[in-house]
């Protein structure tokens, strides 16, 4: 498939002819900032759904490696003489190992192999860590035998490692694949002429490359991905899997820290919610845990926002008010709260610091938000939340703390919540909305009458979902949301965070879409709407300039959206308009106080015909920004917007 964007212009003095409507007047004020833009406003959101973590951006490539699964066999095949046991572990979280001894025959063989997340990729050339701890039960040197097989269960590539201590150790090799294979299988072999028995535990294959070259890394292409939006903020676990399908199953923070052999297996909210999308192999090892999302944010260069559980189980899942904690026993949930802060934030001398400390990070996280809850909604939320922003105001008075509106963008919840939340007096409030295109044209203008005096917005989980078509990650839902995003600029003063979500998805093993980035085994692909969300956050400024077509924000009129801002810091004009519309658009612009700039300006396009075009891992690059430069001679002219477009101009002030 061709590329969808075609750019030739090379200046923005186009001729009347070729726009199909009347001229449209945009008056920017370019010396009238009305509203700062929060340095963390644009950012991503992660949740632990479609494979995001374990098979995704949690590097580990074995399934069930601490054989703790319900199933503790699945994701496994054994064969010869492969006994589970429980006795004497080395990690007491983590209590099932196996053993493997010799068949009693030659030519039998013992052994187990894995099948991975949907396969295991391996490149060619590419170096693999295993990694296994391991005992000789007899104290002898044993050697087991580890073999890549390809699909058509053909040996790729083996090496030999020998476990020769009674005591429980870390043993590990490095194996080089010697070709590409999407959907490998792991396999162990005892040697045969092995006459002891050696116990195995936490069995891992990691890639060697990871991101920041870390051992219990992250997928490289994944994490850079994230690292190019240039994201402001990052909030994690989730999303839903915060509060769990019950109580027991919700995300712990505490038990994804420390380390990560003794991390327990938790149930993944997911893996059954949807009949249609059914994985019940999907489960959490907490190995990608609340330290690595730390690290991450702080590779990122964004802001840490970590959501917890304020005592209530997923909500539509669960009407009985059994199902959820009493306020009278609130008291660990709060705790697991101020334990969280005193984590990310404490002295290397506190209980929680210094583990931080210990896992390799002495130097304070400097966490600013929390969020307390996810989609929650009634009354019992507002009472259960009143007992946390009293003890964190208390002791961490100056944490910014998030509450919710309900997983609705309006109606009775939405509507009993907000002013709940402004009598809790929360910083933020997240709002929620997935919807279809039509209603992001139509809400680009949704913060213009918001009260300036409340607490601030968080659109903590937003993505256009085009129903008719399958909520295909296309260009029709990348420009709605490009359009609406305008709206959240010009109101920055208002909004003050914005996350799209679900983030990822395995092409594979997905329950939910749209998703901002698509991957299999070896190969990711971002959407369009990852590239708009890109171009908000290389481009979001740090003041709202005062604009106006008439006396109107332009929202919609003749089907264009714009926002305008400057960057302080680049000494930037930056324009960005959005025409929904099937025709060109002809805008007359006037740049009122801009005195000095340089002629030679930047415009960045996204533009297509077919709005039903989308990227895949095969044509990852059907719909992407293109760029060009064109010559400005006057702060007053005209510009024509392409149909079906979003554009950014970027003027460099002198």
């Amino acid at each position: 498939m061709k590329k969808i964007f075609l750019i030739v212009a090379v200046s923005l003095f186009l001729p009347a002819l070729q726009a199909q409507n009347d001229l449209v007047e945009w008056k920017v004020q370019t010396n009238k900032t009305v509203s700062d833009i929060n340095p963390d406003m644009y950012g991503i959101f992660f949740e632990d759904i479609n494979f995001g973590a374990d098979g995704g951006l949690y590097a580990e490539l074995i399934k069930n490696r601490s054989f703790e699964f319900p199933q503790n066999l699945m994701g496994w095949k054994t064969f010869g003489k492969v006994e589970l046991r429980s006795i004497d572990a080395p990690f007491e979280r983590n209590p099932h190992y196996v053993r493997l001894s010799p068949s009693g025959h030659g030519h039998k063989h013992t052994g187990l192999e894995n099948e991975g997340f949907r396969g295991i990729g391996l490149k060619e050339g590419a170096t693999y860590r295993f990694s296994v701890w391991a005992r000789s039960i007899d104290g002898k040197s044993q050697t087991i035998r580890i073999e890549f097989i390809d699909a058509q269960n053909n040996i790729m590539d083996r090496k030999n490692l020998s476990i020769d201590s009674r005591e429980w150790q870390k043993y590990s090799v490095e194996i080089t694949a010697s070709r590409t294979e999407p959907k490998a299988l792991l396999r162990i072999f005892l040697d045969s002429r092995s006459r002891g028995a050696v116990d195995l535990e936490h069995i891992s294959l990691f890639p060697k490359d990871t991101w920041m070259d870390r051992e219990n890394g992250l997928r490289k292409d994944l994490a850079q991905a994230l690292a190019d939006l240039k994201p402001g903020v990052f909030r994690f676990p989730g999303g839903c899997i915060v509060e769990g399908t019950d109580l027991d199953t919700r995300y712990n923070w505490k038990n994804s820290v420390g380390p990560v052999e003794n991390r327990p297996l938790n149930e993944n909210r997911w893996h059954y919610t949807f009949t249609n999308r059914f994985f019940p192999d999907y489960f959490q090892s907490y190995g990608l845990g609340f330290f690595e999302f730390f690290q991450l944010a702080e590779d990122m260069g964004a802001e840490p926002l970590p959501v917890l559980s304020v005592g209530l189980a997923c909500q539509f899942q669960n009407n009985d008010m059994s199902a959820h904690v009493p306020v009278e026993e609130l008291d660990p949930y709060v705790q697991d709260a101020l334990d969280l802060i005193e984590f990310a934030n404490g002295p290397v001398d506190s209980e929680w610091g210094k583990l931080r400390a210990d896992m390799g990070h002495p130097e304070p996280f400097n966490m600013k938000y929390l969020g307390i809850g996810n989609e929650q909604w009634g009354p019992e939320f507002p009472e259960r939340l009143e007992v946390f922003v009293k003890a964190i105001r208390q002791a961490y008075p100056d944490i910014q703390i998030i509450g919710s509106s309900g997983p609705s963008a309006e109606g009775e919840q939405f509507d009993y919540l907000w002013p709940e939340m402004k009598r809790l007096k929360v910083d933020l409030v997240d709002e929620h909305y997935y919807k279809d295109p039509n209603w992001f044209f139509a809400n680009a203008s949704r913060y213009d009458k918001y009260d300036r005096k409340g607490p601030k917005v968080f659109a903590g989980e937003y993505a256009s979902h085009d129903h008719p078509r399958g909520k295909a990650n296309n260009f029709r839902s990348a420009l709605s949301e490009a359009c609406f995003m305008t709206g959240l600029e010009r109101n920055a003063d208002v909004v003050r965070l914005a996350t799209y979500a679900p983030l990822f998805a395995h092409v594979d093993a997905w329950q939910w879409n749209p998703d901002l980035i698509w991957f299999d085994n070896l190969r990711s692909v971002k959407t369009p709407n990852w590239y708009v969300q890109q171009l908000y956050g290389h481009y979001k400024g740090t003041g709202v300039l005062r604009s106006a077509s008439g006396k109107e924000a332009l929202s919609g009129q003749n089907n264009l959206y714009a926002s305008a801002v400057r960057d302080a810091g680049k000494k930037e004009i930056i324009l960005k308009i959005g025409n929904s519309s099937n025709q060109p658009q002809r805008m007359k612009i006037e740049l009122s106080g801009l005195k000095k700039f340089n002629p030679d300006a930047k415009w960045i396009t996204m533009q297509a015909n077919d709005l039903n075009v989308v990227n895949t891992l095969d044509e990852p690059f059907n719909i992407v920004p293109g760029e060009a430069s064109f010559k400005l001679t006057g702060n007053v002219f005209e510009f024509e917007v392409k149909a079906q477009s979003f554009n950014v101009l970027v003027i460099a002030e002198e």
